[in-house]
């Protein structure tokens, strides 16, 4: 016991440093220093101070050209598809213009848009004090496949556009980036000339004016609000496509934390991660502001302690366990079928890794448990497995009778049910493949009557007239996330039917706590290990 508690404030320990230092990063991202000598105009010349030029006002404009060549230097081979005069940093706008589509780029070529801004009335390359960013606008990303209603079947348009997308169904295409967001960073900071934030510095212009050093305006494209669902495919007989530019001013601290967060997605890109998989750790940032963003991730950080501490008292709970007394057997066969079920239906959604890859431990893990629960061994006679069960005691076969009652009535309410869900999504719902409908049937009835098979534990708990038998532990960690996904069911982004799971478990959690204060604990009843407290003392006193 001292071991396991040890360990868990081991792993207690860690987790408040870590949010201790996150904070401490974060708070060192969002604060800059200035430079100190900034009060007194003359001593912050001398002292290496970086003044902003913005401060000097000037008339400003903002010119976007589109080319293929991702370098220019003149104004050859470019065009202009939006000019703003009297360019005014503090004033938001969003407008829509066409752009014309060359031929280069609707053969799976690349379009790049080059943003300048420069004073009024002075061509962008004649302009000594010009400052401008590159952004690609396109993309390649794998198209999505057409879905079709596999009873009706499709008309000769459909089948001709499904040929189409189906031959180059494994091969990248471009797709449009119909957005682009601009940002200026718009405060009249003063920087430290000799310690620069790494991150701002890249997108800093110096120029020498008199006897100070000041830097131009810092332009930056807000390469987060690129979201997967603008995207639109260039077709070889497109010629013109939308592009809606907004601008909108950035304070520093946003803009410092704004480029951290886009590297790292890049970071992640460079790692494997699709298009489609970093839209999602763009949506985290993009759909949320700031504050409620910090409170979603201390809220996230709280949320993965509590997994794992559930996940470390659930594999310790099935790892010494000897019996099945008082455990519902299908319980634990219909949470590792439900789990492998989310696990395919989320690999044929092509969900992100960051969903994909914990799904996929956890069916590995239920999976484990079936074996536990079922005492199955696995022996190799050469390269063909052959499977043994262990024989059940006389108290297990009468935990498989309530259980096996539970189900019985059990069925004859979940079974109309599901099948009739499957053949109404069969009727109304398009689908990509007959594999894709059973899937999502499958997921369906998870989601919508998943909880009815938490139900014979229950039976089986008011049988027994015992709760002892249960992994309390791993229940008030998984609990404590339950509680925080009500909070938070409607507020982040997720499909209506995981919302309605989340408040489902809550009713089944109850239920549980009130058989808890139901039925006290019984000494002389079996634990979760197959023990009984008389049983220890009786060792014990035989050993001495």
């Amino acid at each position: 016991m001292l071991s396991r508690s040890s360990f868990t404030s081991l792993v207690v320990g860690v987790f408040a440093v870590y949010v201790a230092h996150t904070c401490w990063v974060m708070y060192g991202i969002v604060y800059t220093r200035p430079c100190p000598a900034a009060a007194d105009g003359a001593a912050g010349a001398a002292g290496g101070c970086v003044w902003p030029y913005l401060a000097r006002r000037p008339k400003l404009q903002l010119s976007v050209y589109t080319t293929t060549r991702s370098s220019i230097g003149a104004e050859s081979n470019i065009d202009l598809v939006l000019n703003v005069e009297d360019f005014d940093i503090e004033s938001k706008f969003e407008r829509t213009v066409n752009v014309s589509v060359p031929k280069k780029t609707r053969n799976n070529g690349t379009l790049y848009a080059f943003v300048f801004l420069h004073h009024a009335g002075i061509l962008p390359w004649h302009d000594g004090k010009q400052v401008h960013i590159v952004s690609p606008l396109t993309t390649y990303m794998v198209p999505k496949p057409e879905e079709i209603n596999l009873l009706t079947g499709e008309s000769a348009t459909q089948q001709i556009e499904a040929e189409k997308q189906t031959n180059a169904l494994d091969e990248p295409v471009s797709h449009w980036r119909s957005r682009l967001t601009l940002n200026v960073m718009v405060e009249d900071f003063v920087f430290d000339g000799s310690s620069l934030p790494a991150d701002v510095h890249r997108y800093m212009k110096m120029v020498q004016l008199g006897k100070t050093v000041h830097y131009l305006p810092i332009l930056f494209i807000d390469q987060l609000s690129n979201r997967v669902k603008d995207l639109m495919v260039i077709n070889r007989s497109t010629t013109e496509l939308p592009l809606t530019v907004s601008y909108d001013k950035i304070s520093l601290g946003k803009l410092r934390f704004w480029i951290h967060m886009q590297d790292a997605v890049y970071s992640l890109q460079q790692f494997g991660f699709s298009e489609k998989d970093a839209d999602e750790v763009k949506g985290i940032f993009v759909d949320t502001n700031l504050y409620f963003l910090a409170l979603t991730f201390f809220v996230a950080a709280f949320h993965l302690l509590f997994d794992f501490l559930a996940f470390k008292n659930d594999i310790s709970f099935w790892k010494k366990k000897r019996s099945m007394i008082g455990m519902s057997t299908k319980a634990v066969l219909w949470r590792c079928f439900s789990t492998v079920v989310i696990f395919l239906f989320l690999l044929d959604e092509q969900t992100s890794l960051l969903v994909l890859v914990p799904a996929g431990v956890g069916a590995v893990i239920e999976l484990w448990k079936v074996k536990k629960a079922l005492k199955m061994t696995i022996r190799w006679q050469g390269l063909r497995p052959k499977f043994q069960f262990g024989a059940y005691n006389d108290s297990e076969k009468k935990t498989e009778e309530y259980d096996a009652q539970a189900m019985k009535y059990l069925s004859y309410l979940l079974y109309p049910l599901c099948i009739g869900g499957a053949g109404y999504s069969l009727l109304n719902v398009k689908y990509k493949s007959w594999y894709s409908w059973l899937i999502n049937s499958f997921v369906n009835g998870v989601y919508a009557f998943g909880f009815l098979f938490m139900l014979p534990q229950l039976f089986v708990n008011y049988k027994m007239k015992s709760v002892a038998h249960l992994p309390w532990k791993a229940f008030t960690y998984k609990a404590f996330n339950t509680f925080i996904d009500d909070i938070f069911a409607f507020i982040i982004t997720m499909p209506t039917s995981h919302r309605l799971a989340c408040f489902r478990d809550d009713v089944v959690f109850l239920v549980y706590l009130y058989q808890r204060w139901l039925y006290p604990v019984d000494k002389s009843r079996v634990n979760e290990f197959g023990e009984s407290y008389e049983e220890k003392s009786k060792k014990k006193a035989h050993r001495e």
